[in-house]
Order: structure tokens, then sequence, then C-alpha cells
């Protein structure tokens, strides 16, 4: 293919003084250094009022949750003021005092309330009457502002006093009070909590430096952290929360502390219905740090941006070395490209050269299945008389088996090479194959192993199924773009449902991604040859047909489970292995033949060369055989000969194959022994329990694979030819 780039023409502009057009140069050096200075200045006063209005709208929303969260306690506090009050209904204060119930009752409501720290009842004399806790002292009580002003029992809202030090705990807590109304009349039901119940609640919300005040209308101090001083605390009319509260039950100011001397941003809100404020300052310490890192940001873009643009004009002032450089890497690629169109063209002819040997492999491995046979018989029916025709024939042999070898490299080269099944170890292939499929994967993807130790070894090409591992792992890798999880797993299990497969043991081999899963239309067609969805160039399409080939080639199949953002998992079912090993394959030197036998055997093959060679050997060996040249005339002869105790078949007949001729031989004679022959490349399927014969065959090989089978199977009824 020739390129279609033009050729530049030869430029016969003549050289400019180097002094020539300097100017507009130096002015682009001085704008690319004024303009990404300009930029800076610009982005960190957008970038600082941008962090304020982000912090503004943080301690709001921090606000807010410390809001609800003390409207939540107040409103328990409540909740728990009426249970006692109506648990008090119908008793007097003598019975009060008296009653053990009272005192368990009320220790049961502090106990299944975590933020309560007591409760208790004050007589109208106001001195304590039950506090929850055995051996209640006779406390006086009435001095406290909590029992002068406790909220009347039909009252919308409680009374919520500031810390008051107890006389009997000792502890500074503040108490929430309501009258009795339901119970004795004049006394007063009230709760005790901790502030540091709200201060260990709202440090696990905030970052050093951040300050929290719960205050009441009248600016009496609940809750203050960080602590400031002990005891109450009454703020000042002229502070930031008071002034605030005045315009508004929420809102936002922004002061320095006088105590610490830490700016912050302040947002404070009502309780509920109560007149009590939670006030959050964020701290500006940490904004104005996170300000500094992000203008030191901002200043080394600008500086490689100023740095960039004037080393652009630099290169600007040598554009013409830059137009050689160029012309020159043009070249280059001119020549990389033809190199590719070439390595493209010789890669089709290996593909073109791949399907024509796979294609010739069944004839010619038939004519070398005639011309071996029978120079084999001819060597061994030759006399002793003349060494030259033995001689002759030994090195025509040698040719033939030559032939055959390179039948099987073009077979190879193919990539149509025959299976070789073998007891395989899944857990000791995957493990030994786990960097590979790791390396497959990328880094942003994990591989997770799950295969017991009693999982049973199956039938299968070990070379083939890790060629299907990888093409399983290249899939979902290209299935998780952002990264996941691939998981690859086996068990013992039943074959699917829906799938023709014999009855049997049989292990489960499952690959399991976390990626975008599959549409039902491209599940649909997700094993026909040659569909994919990638990019062209970036896939053939024959993953998950080589998959599938495996998997039925192998005397199993496939499953695969799919759905759109949940992943996909393929499911192999493989046969368990047996104990026998497989029949031989090809041909074979030996110097004699293996012992024959005397029973019948079903001879179909329609290539009429083939079918008297392997006759009149079979007969040599002392078989009784019946020759058929197609597959409805076999079947015939199973019928009408039940004493044929070997089913000898080319899998490539006219009309129905070898193998469809195999299943109704199996359906009929279970127990049959079956041999398949076969010149194909070796992909074909092959019924399970069937043994395999691949052509070019040998005297030796047809023999043993004869006697193997028979002997393999279980007594046979009726008798022999």
């Amino acid at each position: 293919m020739s390129s279609l780039l033009p050729k530049p023409a030869p430029s016969s502009a003549p050289t400019e003084p180097r002094s020539a057009g300097t100017a507009p140069f130096l002015a682009l050096i001085v704008a690319s250094l004024l303009l990404p200075l300009l930029a800076f200045v610009l982005a960190a006063a957008q970038n600082r009022a941008h962090l304020a209005e982000a912090a503004e709208i943080e301690a709001r929303r921090v606000t807010r949750i410390f809001a609800e969260h003390a409207l939540k306690v107040l409103e328990t506090d409540e909740q728990v003021l009426r249970r006692v009050d109506s648990r008090l209904r119908g008793m007097s204060w003598d019975e009060v005092r008296a009653s053990a119930d009272v005192r368990a009752y009320l220790a049961r409501v502090v106990a299944e309330t975590p933020h309560l720290s007591g409760a208790g009842l004050v007589d109208p004399a106001g001195r304590l009457a039950q506090l929850g806790e055995p051996h209640v002292p006779p406390v006086d009580l009435s001095d406290r502002d909590y029992v002068m002003r406790a909220a009347p029992g039909d009252a919308a809202q409680s009374y919520v006093s500031v810390p008051v030090e107890g006389r009997i705990s000792g502890r500074s807590l503040f108490r929430v009070t309501r009258r009795t109304l339901e119970g004795p009349a004049g006394g007063v039901a009230f709760v005790a909590m901790d502030p540091d119940y709200l201060v260990g609640f709202y440090r696990s919300a905030t970052r050093p430096g951040d300050s929290v005040t719960v205050a009441r209308a009248d600016g009496a101090v609940l809750v203050r952290d960080p602590p400031v001083t002990t005891g109450a605390q009454v703020l000042s009319p002229e502070s930031g929360l008071m002034r605030s509260i005045t315009r508004g039950e929420r809102g936002v100011y922004r002061t320095t502390s006088e105590l610490d001397r830490i700016e912050r941003i302040h947002a404070y809100e009502r309780i509920g219905p109560y007149p009590v404020y939670v006030s959050y300052g964020l701290s500006m310490t940490a904004v104005a740090a996170e300000w500094r890192r992000n203008v030191l940001a901002y200043g080394i873009v600008a500086a490689l941006a100023a740095l960039g643009l004037a080393a652009l004009s630099l290169v600007a002032m040598r554009r013409a070395a830059q137009e050689r450089r160029s012309f020159r890497r043009w070249q280059e690629e001119t020549r990389r490209r033809e190199a590719a169109e070439a390595a493209l063209r010789q890669s089709q002819k290996m593909e073109a050269v791949g399907q024509l040997t796979g294609g010739v492999a069944h004839d010619f491995n038939n004519l070398l299945t005639v011309i071996i046979g029978n120079l084999d018989m001819a060597r061994r029916r030759m006399g002793p008389a003349d060494e030259r025709v033995g001689r002759a024939i030994d090195n025509a042999l040698q040719g033939a088996q030559r032939a055959a070898s390179l039948v099987e490299r073009l077979l190879v080269f193919s990539r149509r090479h025959p299976l070789a099944p073998q007891p395989v170890d899944l857990r000791r292939l995957v493990d030994g194959m786990a960097d590979l499929l790791r390396r497959s994967l990328g880094e942003n993807v994990a591989l997770t192993v799950d295969i017991p130790e009693d999982v049973p070894p199956v039938a299968t090409d070990p070379n083939q199924l890790e060629t299907a591992l990888v093409n399983l792992a290249v899939n979902a890798r290209h299935a998780m773009p952002a990264g996941g999880r691939l998981a690859i797993a086996a068990a013992r299990a039943d074959p699917p449902a829906d799938a023709d497969l014999a009855p049997g043991d049989y292990v489960a081999l499952s690959v399991t991604d976390t990626g975008i899963g599959m549409p039902p239309e491209v599940l649909e067609r997700v094993f026909e040859p040659f569909f994919t969805t990638k990019p062209i160039g970036q896939g053939t399409g024959l993953g998950l047909s080589q998959v599938y080939g495996l998997a039925r080639q192998s005397g199993g199949g496939v499953t695969v489970d799919s759905r759109e953002g949940h992943g996909t998992t393929i499911r192999l079912v493989l046969p368990r292995a047996r104990a026998s090993a497989p029949v031989g394959e090809g041909p074979e030197e030996e110097a004699g033949l293996p012992p024959g036998g005397r029973e019948r055997v079903l001879l179909v093959e329609d290539q009429a060369g083939v079918r008297q060679f392997i006759g009149e050997t079979l007969r040599d060996l002392g078989y009784g055989v019946i020759e058929a040249g197609d597959a409805i005339e076999g079947f015939s002869l199973i019928e009408r000969h039940p004493d044929i105790a070997l089913l000898l078949a080319d899998i490539g007949l006219p009309g129905d194959s070898g193998e469809a001729l195999a299943e109704r031989v199996r359906r009929l004679r279970p127990h049959l022994p079956i041999v398949l022959i076969t010149g194909r490349a070796g992909d074909e399927p092959v019924p399970p329990g069937t043994a395999l014969l691949r052509k070019p065959v040998a005297a030796a090989g047809l023999a043993r694979a004869v006697r193997e089978a028979i002997d393999a199977a279980p007594a046979q009824e009726g008798g022999f030819a």
C-alpha cells in the first residue's frame, strides 16, 4: 500500500537574519510572565471567597445537626417527665416517699435513657421526695431555680435550668423540670443531664479549634466546648450570639474570640420551641491553612505556565529547526507505517495458509493412511527373498511417516492441533498460572481463588484450559476499566438441566467479574465466532468461542450469567477425570503388532482405500470384520448383528457423521465400545466415553486401539465371528 501523505516540497525561502522579528517574541515572553501572575491573583481571591462560603455552609449544616440532636434530647426529657407524672397518679406524697416501686421506676427510667444522669421528685415544701436511689436524704431544694421556676404541668415545654452542682452527687448538672399534674399536686418532677454528654457528641463532629455553645435566650450558658469556666456563665448582651438572636432564630456571624483569639464563623439556631440556642463556631485557622495550600498550588501552576509559555516563545523563535525535525519525524512515521502494512499483509497471508492447511488435513491424512497402511502390510507379507524390495518399502514408509509429521506441524502452525485430554488438578493449575493471570488483569483488578483441595481432577487439555482462563481474564479486564475483582472458584456440580451432557460426575469452574455486564442482545451471541463488542483492532471475537469449544470438546458445557451493571459469571462444567488413560494417537513405529482377537468388528468408512487397508489389517489380526460405506448402512448392520463387539467408524462420513452414528448406537447398545477415526484438525466434538484414533493410521496403533477398547468394555452377550 502506498502512502497517501504528500511529500513536502523543498523550501526555497531565503534565510532571515537572526535579529529579524525578535520584538514580537520579546513581547510574547513578557505576556507569558504577566498573564499567569494575573490569573494567580484572581484564582487566589476567588478561592478565598469560595472557602469562606463553603465554611459558612458547613457551619450551618453542623449547627442544624446539633440543634436537631438537642431537640430530640429535650423531647425525650419531656416524655420521661410525663411518664413519671402518670406513674404517680392517685398517690400522696407520703406514699411517694415510701414507695420502693416509684424509686425503682425512676432508676429504670434513668438506666433506659443514656443521656440522663438522674431523675427525682420534689414535694410542695421543696424537699427531695424520691431520687431513684435508696436512702434519699432529706435535702431542701426550695432555693433551686429549677424548683422555683419549674414549668406548670400543662405547659407545652419544661423549664431548662443552668448547670448547678448537685448537693448529693456533687456534679455540675442542668435540670429539666415541670410541676406534677396527674400525681400529687404541688410537687416538681425533674431529670438531670450531664453537660459532658452533649460535649462528647459535639466533639465527635468537630475539629480542633472549633467551638460549641448552648445557651438560653437570657444568656445563661448550658454547655460550652472548649470550657472557659466552671459553673454557671452568662453571656454578655454585647456578645456575638446575644446580638444575633435578637435578629432571628437562626443565622451566621463572624467574630474573633476574646478568650482564645481564634477567628471563627459561627452559625446559630434555636432548639425547636425551647428558648435555648446552639451556636457552632468553625475555626478559620483550618480554612486559612487550606487556602494557603491552594495558593501554593496555584503559584506552582502559574510558575509552570509562565515557564511553559516562555519556552513556547523560544521554540517559536526556532521554528525552522522544528520544521526540519517534524519532517524527519514524518519520514520515520511513514517508514513505520509501511512496515506495519507489510506485517499486516504477512499476517493475512499466514492466516490464509492456516485456513488452507486445516482444510486439506482430512484428505491428506486419508491418503497417508492408505499409503502407510498398505506399505506396512506389504512389508509384513513380503518374504525374505528380495532385500531390495524390502529396503524400498522401508524408504517409502519413512517418507510417508515424515509426511505425517509434516501434517502435524502444519496443524500446529494453523492453531488446529488436537486436544490432549488428561487428568487436570484445577487447584494446582490455577495456582501455577496466578502470576500470569494477575499480569493479564492489571494492577487495578484484584484476583481471588477459591478451589478446595477436595475438588476432583477433570478430564481436559491443560494447555487449552490455561488459554481459556487467560482469554476470560482479558475479557474481564476490558469489562472493568475502572478496576474491580475477578474470582475463580471450583466445586462439584451437576450438569445444567438444559445442557445435552451425559450422566456422570462433573466439576464446575466459575470465573466471576464485577464489570459492566452484558445486555441481552449481546448475551445471545456471546459464543458466536468473530462476534465482539470491542473496537476494531482490539479483539478477534474468538476468546469465548475457544472457551465454548474447549468445554464441549472435553465432554462438558458452559453457561453465562450476566446483567448490565452486575458483572458476569462464566461457568465451565467439565467431566471428572477417569482412571484410564486416553487412546493413543498418530503413527507409531514398532517392530511387531500387538495381539489381536477373534471378536467381530463393524468398520464404517466411506473411503474405499482406507476401508480396504483397515479391514485387511484387522483380519490379519484374527478379527471378524463387517464393512459399511456410510452411517445408515452401518446402523442397519448393528441392528442385524448383536454379536458385534466394536464399532470402528470414520467421523467424516457422508450424510450422518460418525458422531451421529456413535450417538445412535450408544442409545441402542449403551455398553458397546466405539472408536472413531478422524483425519480432521481436532476441533470436532466427540461423544463422551468414545475413543478417538487419528489418521494417518498405522497398523500398530490400529491394533492397540481396537484391543484396548474391547478389553475396557464390559462383557457382551452373543457369540463372535
